[in-house]
């Protein structure tokens, strides 16, 4: 719902209220942004107050001697005119100047929401949905250059999408060197900043930091969203938790480079932006023309951090991921990555893919190493043509036997990449992102190809089309494992400063041509790991890797941090074998499944080489995953415990929407000798309801009690020799007794105490035995009373 009285703008969605108004100067004031509330018509209360002017403050003009920009809460800023904090809009004129002043001109008030057309991923309503579209015009009247602000309320995901264009009506070309989406001035106190930061193997890990005097700055100047500053951030108040407390949420729907800076001024107000990434952002604007700035995304939260996911979940699967797989069940993959690595041919593959079918697998993924001469990754990206040697019968003859055996069959590239030990570079070195008199910097032995192109862009659409339509593919993994440097492009005539987004603006294009042309295909994004997870490329592709650290205690914190900004259907995970390839840590296969089954399931080691006893687990994983499909991927998610407690447990939720059914993933880091008693409270249960709880039923692996064993075996077991083999082939002890019909306020306000843990000091068939990184999924259903 979207009104304007007296050039007094009310933004309201579900739960929360937007405030601003056209003020004394007419600037665009902003006012307020919180908890909803009824009565807007008097809102002289929530106007910034100045008689006397400040100190050594700048007054706007001679009428208003008490009136500075400096110290006003404003809906956009400039240079020039006063204000000193960061400013969302610079502009330099052809003389060089880059003072502006946009005062406001009109606007205008849009049922739904009106299409840019501008090249950029972009959030969609449906028919029938209540979203409603402001758009604000300022101008700057020495110049008549334009900006028009653009809001629109989501009302049942409490969200308001925001960007801004620039609109050059003057009679020279201009320069936009900042275009900011998003900016939000507070006026208050006591705010921490939570970001999302890490590096490959380690993605979105969760920082939070107290907004003191200055500047902070959270980023990537990299070409992609990057591993290292996730976009998405929260502000939220000093006293706020998982579940209550105020939280703001700013997220951006752009793939390339970004930037979220956080300002708290002498005043202490802080302003808030979001948007294109200034240090490598430059865009040449000629008379008459429009750009556009990226869609950026907020969303604010009385009920904590919880709050805020909620509301990025909900939007993010109803208006950012479209097309067949959205609110679509998500099939259970198989990756040959670490199970064959480069080394693989189609028997080998045809032997994996039946014992995936065999376990309830759904998805047969065939990663790198399929094309060219590719046997190591030196070579051959760009040449995407089928590998004789390996598929002397092409890929047509893998598929065909993989869907003979009722299992999707997917495909890994990686189209934005060139080798040069390649037949594409070859013929096409300019296609190669090299500046003419530098040495090009590689990574990952390879080198970026040139999407800004339009004929590289056509090379990589009729190449890769012809490949997914012969080999009837319908699951594509699309992968980016470097970013960028030495940026230059060939093509003439070409401004070098526009080169990053231009690349994403040639990147999206040729996205949106492969997912109109293949409806049916379940795109995957993947950046070495999680080093592009971002609202663009969801619009684009349904699910993204996570992270290349398939390791279950590092996913824990990887997986959680994620979850604060994107939904579960889009976190893709997978089990893979131990000692674990990124870390050498060796966790039990149901802790790797508990952890991997909270998103998208799926698998990643040499089925052949498992026994016959984690074969029968493998399925007994994917029967409950297929079971508890739609919550799992698709269910409210709640971190009742999280990493930031420094607790030695981690506690998730998933509930369905009435809270007749929940799923609790309980975790352990490490175990301690005589361990205190543990205590399962989930607050977010229906108090009116009584539910069943039960855990998933888990199979202990005899060598956890290494020597201790031979306390009760008839004959002395050897660690690791072929008795203690044959012992855990055939031999499994149950995972404990435990069972509850419980009131739910009771598991809500006391908690449930589980069962004595194993201390080293007897065991039964009701002691938990979990060990070093050990965890439990709890069962709630809901019986009548």
């Amino acid at each position: 719902m979207i009104s304007e009285k007296r050039l007094h703008f009310t933004l309201q969605t579900a739960s929360t209220t937007y405030l601003f108004r056209v003020d004394e100067t007419n600037h665009l004031e902003h006012l307020y942004y919180g908890r909803k509330i009824g009565a807007t018509e008097d809102l002289h209360a929530t106007y910034d107050k100045h008689t006397i002017p400040m100190g050594n403050t700048i007054s706007y003009d001679i009428e208003h001697p008490s009136y500075s920009l400096d110290n006003i809460c404003l809906e956009t800023s400039t240079l020039g005119k006063g204000d000193y904090r960061e400013p969302s809009v610079i502009i330099r004129l052809e003389s060089g100047e880059i003072i502006s002043d946009f005062t406001y001109r009109e606007h205008r008030i849009i049922k739904g929401k009106p299409r840019s057309f501008s090249g950029l991923p972009e959030s969609y309503t449906d028919k029938g949905d209540s979203a409603m579209t402001l758009v604000v015009v300022t101008e700057d009247a020495a110049t008549g250059v334009r900006l028009e602000h653009f809001y629109t309320t989501f009302d049942l995901s409490d969200v308001i999408v925001r960007k801004t264009a620039v609109v050059n009506n003057s009679s020279q070309k201009i320069i936009i060197e900042r275009l900011m989406s998003l900016q939000l001035d507070l006026d208050r106190r006591n705010l921490k900043l939570t970001t999302f930061d890490g590096a490959w193997g380690r993605e979105r890990y969760r920082h939070t930091r107290d907004i003191t005097e200055g500047i902070h700055i959270n980023d990537s100047k990299s070409g992609v969203s990057s591993s290292k500053h996730n976009p998405f951030i929260m502000v939220e108040d000093s006293n706020c938790s998982e579940n209550c407390g105020e939280v703001y949420g700013f997220n951006l729907i752009y793939s390339g480079d970004h930037s979220e800076i956080v300002e708290k001024n002498q005043w202490e107000k802080v302003r808030i932006l979001a948007g294109l990434n200034p240090a490598t952002f430059r865009w040449h604007l000629h008379s008459t023309q429009k750009f556009h700035s990226p869609e950026a995304v907020m969303t604010f939260s009385f009920e904590g951090t919880n709050g805020i996911s909620s509301n990025f979940h909900r939007f993010i699967n109803s208006h950012i991921v479209r097309g067949k797989w959205r609110y679509h069940q998500r099939p259970i993959a198989f990756n040959n990555w670490e199970a064959t690595y480069f080394n693989f041919n189609e028997t080998m593959l045809v032997s994996l893919a039946k014992e995936a079918a065999k376990m309830g697998m759904e998805l047969f993924v065939l990663d790198d190493g399929w094309f060219g001469s590719r046997e190591d990754d030196t070579t051959s990206l760009g040449d995407w043509m089928v590998n004789s040697k390996k598929f002397p019968n092409g890929l047509t003859s893998l598929s065909r036997r993989v869907h003979s055996l009722g299992m999707m069959f997917g495909l890994w590239c990686e189209p934005e990449m060139i080798s040069k030990k390649s037949l594409l570079y070859e013929n096409h070195p300019d296609f190669l992102v090299q500046h003419p008199s530098r040495k090009p910097s590689p990574g990952r032995n390879q080198f970026l190809l040139d999407l800004t192109r339009e004929d590289v862009r056509e090379y990589l659409f009729d190449t890769l089309s012809d490949i997914w339509k012969v080999a009837e593919v319908d699951y594509v993994k699309w992968d980016m494992n470097r970013t960028f440097s030495d940026l230059f492009s060939h093509q003439v005539p070409f401004r070098q400063d526009e080169f990053t987004h231009r690349y994403m603006l040639g990147l999206y294009e040729l996205l949106e041509r492969f997912t109109r042309a293949f409806p049916h295909i379940l795109f995957e994004a993947c950046a070495s790991g999680g080093n592009r997870f971002d609202l663009g490329m969801l619009h684009y592709m349904s699910q993204i890797w996570t992270s290349d650290n398939t390791d279950a205690f590092s996913r824990v914190f990887i997986q959680e941090g994620t979850s604060c900004g994107y939904p579960l259907s889009t976190i893709s995970n997978h089990v893979s074998s131990v000692p674990n390839h990124q870390t050498l840590r060796t966790t039990s296969l149901d802790t790797r499944f508990n952890v991997a089954c909270f998103g998208v399931l799926g698998y990643e080691l040499d089925l052949n080489a498992l026994s016959n006893r984690e074969k029968k687990q493998i399925s007994d994983h994917i029967a409950f995953y297929k079971q508890h499909r739609t919550l799992l991927q698709y269910g409210q998610f709640y971190r009742i415990e999280s990493t930031e407690c420094n607790s030695d447990q981690i506690v998730w939720a998933l509930s369905n929407f009435d809270r007749s059914e929940i799923l609790v993933f309980h975790f352990q880091i490490l175990a301690q000798a005589n361990c205190a008693s543990t205590t399962l409270r989930i607050p977010i249960v229906d108090t009116s309801m009584t539910y069943r709880v039960t855990p998933r039923p888990h199979q202990i692996d005899v060598a956890a009690f290494g020597s201790l064993i031979n306390m009760i075996s008839p004959i002395h077991i050897k660690g690791g020799g072929s008795i203690e083999k044959l012992v855990r082939e055939n031999v499994h002890l149950d995972s404990e007794i435990e069972y509850y019909v419980t009131p739910g306020d009771i598991i809500a306000y006391r908690g449930i105490s589980l069962n004595q843990q194993f201390s080293g000091t007897g065991y039964d068939k009701e002691t938990r035995v979990l060990g070093d990184f050990g965890s439990r999924i709890y069962h709630l259903e809901a019986v009548e009373n």
